[in-house]
């Protein structure tokens, strides 16, 4: 009979080795495959970083132009789905949407796994946005990047250099995050060999939870109902004497800032029409954080990548309903490189529970 201490939520517990990143939350640092986050976002974008994810592992691992080109022939592959997805999800949000999306993929499909999932992702979210807006989805161009052409076909035209760069960043700063628990999911699944579309399917539904990728939507909420900044304060001391939880404020594992915060910060500094947006969410968040010291003296609570996904987001016109599936269009690089890890090196998952029931007498 196994009786040992129980922690629910697996806080300290180590249950692999891995290359691909370390969180280091009382330093406030993540490192990817050896390299810091400020090194990997100026010197990468979305398509580097998943090179530099598959380094080792799947096909054009270190290889940016094959993945490069990996990728656009993936988002051609996919466009082929596209009528057959916009029938089946009617009335879907978007992650709803593409959970149906991923799930149609094939496991006996010749394109590599990894390219497959993570081409499909951008173009069936663009088809998704499009078909609500009452537009035609419209075809990838195997020239651009990720980046580049998810805004080009959300929008139906090339977006600026400044706003396409802006989510090559994103995309890129998201990829991965140590062992999250959609990250952490798709291992679990990866363990048992069901294949990689699986696993990361099985990722996706647990991005889905509210407490894992649901937040930056509702940070525009609270930055809207404050209106002016004057007002941050009394709302914060009224939301925290309610109980309720600041949205892009603490992580479970970031003690301190999130680095992550100052990246896309600094992304949407760089865009044009931001700095009355920018000024107001920085003097906002100055107000939060001082109301979490009053209401939370004993907690480390700081600012966390959801609160700048945020505002730079909105700046690229992206739909607040749309903000956790195109979490997801960078994160998937992550996940693809987990399941690599996990199916190369790891046994089943398979931990064990204390039995608190009845016993038979």
């Amino acid at each position: 009979m196994l009786q040992t201490r129980v922690d629910s939520g697996l806080d300290g517990v180590i249950v692999a080795d891995t290359v691909m990143s370390e969180v280091d939350g009382e330093g406030g640092r993540l490192i990817v495959r050896g390299h810091g986050l400020q090194e990997l976002v100026a010197g990468r974008g979305f398509e580097g970083v998943a090179a530099l994810l598959w380094s080792g592992y799947g096909d054009g691992g270190n290889d940016e132009p094959a993945v490069r080109d990996g990728l656009a022939a993936a988002r051609a592959r996919a466009f082929a789905d596209v009528p057959r997805l916009l029938a089946a999800t009617k009335g879907l949000n978007p992650v709803e949407a593409l959970r149906v999306g991923l799930a149609m993929l094939p496991d006996s499909d010749p394109t590599p796994h990894h390219y497959l999932v993570c081409g499909a992702m951008p173009v069936f979210l663009a088809a998704l946005l499009n078909a609500h807006k009452g537009l035609s989805a419209i075809a990838p161009d195997p020239t651009l990047t990720t980046a580049q052409d998810l805004l080009r076909m959300i929008r139906g035209q090339r977006a600026g250099e400044v706003f396409e760069k802006g989510l090559d960043t994103y995309l890129a700063t998201v990829a991965d995050h140590g062992f999250n628990a959609s990250t952490f999911t798709a291992r679990v699944v990866g363990s048992t060999r069901a294949g990689l579309i699986s696993s990361v399917l099985a990722a996706l539904c647990a991005l889905k939870g509210p407490l894992h990728g649901g937040a930056p939507g509702p940070v525009l909420d609270m930055l809207d109902e404050i209106g002016e900044a004057e007002r941050a304060r009394a709302w914060f001391d009224q939301a925290l004497a309610r109980g309720e939880r600041l949205p892009g404020f603490g992580h479970r594992i970031y003690k301190v800032r999130d680095p992550r915060a100052d990246v896309l910060k600094a992304t949407v500094a760089d865009m044009p029409m931001t700095a009355g947006r920018l000024a107001f969410a920085a003097n906002v968040e100055k107000e939060a954080l001082a109301a979490l010291r009053r209401h939370k003296p004993g907690q480390r609570l700081d600012t966390n990548v959801e609160y700048y996904t945020a505002t730079l987001l909105e700046a690229l016109d992206v739909p607040r309903a749309a903000f956790t599936a195109l979490f997801a269009v960078g994160r998937v690089a992550g996940w693809c490189a987990h399941i690599f890890e996990q199916e190369e090196g790891g046994r089943i998952i398979r931990p064990q529970s204390n039995y608190v029931g009845p016993r038979p007498q």
